[in-house]
C-alpha cells in the first residue's frame, strides 16, 4: 500500500504541471489587454504599466512565464494578483466560505442519497422507489440556477426560513447554498445507490447468505451495502472536488464570497495569476481525492490490493 500511494503522489506532478500549463496557455490565448481591464475605461499610466509587464513577465514567452510561476509554486507560493493581492491571501478568505457551503451539501448528498437510495433498491417496484426515481429525475431536470432563485424565493423571501443572499447571518447563511449545491449530486448519488443495492440483491452471496439463516440486516447492512458503496465512493470523490472548487453559479446567486466567485472575477478582468493560482488548487484537491477514493476501495472490499 505504501508503494501504492507514493506512486499516486509522484503521478500528481506531471498531472499538475500539464494543467496548470494548459491554463496559462487558454489565458494567454484570451488576448486582450490585462492591465487596462483591470483599470475599467480609465487610462492607465505608462510607469505603472512598464512596472506591471515587467513584474508579470508579459512580454516574455508563455514557457518563460510559466517557469517563473512553477518556481514560485514549489515555494508554495500561488503568486500576486494583477491588482497587487496576494492570491494566498485570497485562497485564504474564500476558501473557508466555499468549505462551509460544500461541507453542508456534502453531508447533505451522504445522509439524504444513499438512505433513499438504498431503501429504494430494497423496495425495487414499490412506491417508495418510484417516488424516489420520480423525485430525483425531477431535480436533475431542473437547471440549478432555476432551482436555486425557486428555493430563494420559496424559502427565502416567501416563508423566511432562511437568509436569501450573504453571510450576514453566521450558519443559517450558508444552509440554503449548501442544500441547493448538493441536491443535484443527491440524485445522482440515490439514483446510482438504488440500482447498485438492485443488483446486489440478486447476487449468489445473497442467497448464500440467506441459506445459512443471517438476519435481513446484517445481509443488507454487512454484505450488500459493503458492496454497492463502491460505485457511490467513486462519485463521491469526484463530487467533493467539485463542491471545493466551488459551484460558481450557486455562490454567485447567494452572494457567497468563495472560490467560484474569485473566479468568475478572475476571467472578468483576465487576471492570469489569480485564475491560475485557483485552479492549481482545485488540481490539487481534485487528484488528492483521486487518491483517497482509491485507497477506500481496498477498505471496501478487501479482494482490492494495490501491492
Amino acid at each position: 500500500m505504501g508503494r501504492y500511494v507514493v506512486r499516486r503522489l509522484l503521478q500528481m506532478i506531471p498531472v499538475i504541471i500539464g494543467t496548470t500549463f494548459l491554463v496559462f496557455a487558454l489565458v494567454t490565448a484570451m488576448g486582450g489587454d490585462p492591465v487596462q481591464n483591470l483599470y475599467g475605461e480609465r487610462p492607465v499610466p505608462e510607469s505603472i504599466r512598464t512596472a506591471l509587464v515587467a513584474q508579470y513577465h508579459l512580454n516574455d514567452p508563455l514557457p518563460v512565464r510559466y517557469g517563473y510561476y512553477a518556481m514560485d509554486l514549489l515555494k508554495g507560493d500561488f503568486g500576486v494578483s494583477l491588482s497587487g493581492r496576494s492570491i494566498n491571501a485570497l485562497i485564504a478568505e474564500a476558501w473557508p466560505e466555499t468549505l462551509k457551503v460544500a461541507s453542508i451539501a456534502f453531508i447533505f448528498e451522504i445522509i439524504v442519497g444513499i438512505t433513499a437510495g438504498v431503501l429504494a433498491g430494497m423496495r425495487r417496484g414499490k412506491f417508495l422507489d418510484n417516488l424516489v426515481l420520480l423525485s430525483t429525475l425531477t431535480v436533475i431536470a431542473i437547471p440549478i440556477f432555476v432551482l436555486g432563485n425557486a428555493a430563494q424565493v420559496f424559502l427565502g423571501v416567501n416563508l423566511g426560513i432562511f437568509p436569501v443572499a450573504g453571510v450576514s447571518e453566521g450558519f443559517r447563511s450558508y444552509l440554503l447554498p449548501g442544500l441547493v449545491l448538493g441536491s443535484v449530486s443527491l440524485a445522482y448519488i440515490a439514483r446510482l445507490a438504488r440500482a447498485s443495492v438492485a443488483e446486489n440483491l440478486r447476487m449468489d452471496y445473497v442467497r448464500t447468505a440467506k441459506a445459512k439463516g443471517l438476519p435481513p440486516s446484517r445481509i443488507t447492512g454487512i454484505h450488500v451495502l459493503r458492496n454497492s458503496l463502491i460505485p457511490v465512493i467513486t462519485f463521491l470523490g469526484a463530487d467533493l472536488g467539485t463542491l471545493m472548487g466551488g459551484a460558481i453559479v450557486t455562490e454567485g446567486i447567494f452572494n457567497i464570497p468563495g472560490v467560484g466567485l474569485q473566479i468568475v472575477k478572475a476571467i472578468q478582468i483576465e487576471d492570469g495569476p489569480v485564475l491560475v493560482g485557483f485552479v492549481t488548487l482545485l488540481v490539487i484537491i481534485y487528484v488528492m481525492m483521486s487518491l483517497i477514493v482509491d485507497l477506500l476501495y481496498a477498505v471496501l472490499d478487501p479482494r482490492i490490493r494495490y501491492e
